[in-house]
């Protein structure tokens, strides 16, 4: 019976493996689809929706937790292909952070109230919400120290107003997507 146990723990701690690696490869990839501005225009988010939402919060949190680590290692998985400290800390560093908070809300969510449409549209709109705080925040911080003192209401002009429209599509086309293959794969 033991033996049975640890077979089931086993295959699915590598299941487990499996999913936060090829949802952490899915970041990676959509981060290098973007459009250059001061804060990358790329589908990292969509990625990040999409795992928070499918593979719940652990998994989702986990795979971003990954994603950050390899681009700290100096892998090149962040927007323009490129990876280190430097990112982190540079003037996105905060957005890329809040990508763990983005998974943690919508996995949340979904692990508590289910993936219908309008549960995915409010953890992802929420999530959103919290990485833009986030990242503004930090952005404030880094273009003061380096350029010049920046405010809230300014910093949200240039990194989050040009973006809402392309991120409303974003979490339209995450939540449509994460419902429709709920119904098809269980991950």
């Amino acid at each position: 019976m033991n033996m049975e146990k640890a077979r089931k723990r086993t295959d699915h701690s590598l299941k487990d493996l499996v999913y936060v690696s090829m949802f952490t490869a899915l970041i990676a990839v959509c981060s290098q689809i973007y459009v250059p501005t001061p804060v990358p225009f790329t589908l990292q988010t969509l990625a990040v929706f999409i795992a928070g939402g499918l593979l719940g919060w652990k998994r989702g949190v986990l795979c971003v937790a990954v994603y950050i680590l390899l681009g700290m290692a100096g892998v090149p998985v962040f927007a323009e292909f490129s990876g280190g400290l430097r990112v982190l800390f540079g003037m996105t560093g905060g957005y890329i952070i809040g990508f763990l908070f983005t998974a943690l809300i919508v996995g949340l969510m979904c692990d508590k109230l289910g993936r219908k449409l309008w549960v995915l549209v409010v953890s992802m709109i929420l999530g959103l919400a919290v990485c833009y705080l986030f990242g503004t925040v930090w952005f404030m911080v880094v273009y003061t120290q380096k350029v010049e003192p920046i405010g809230f209401v300014s910093a949200l002009g240039t990194c989050v107003v040009p973006y809402l429209l392309f991120d409303a599509a974003k979490i339209g086309a995450a939540a449509v997507l994460v419902n429709r293959l709920d119904k098809i794969v269980k991950l």
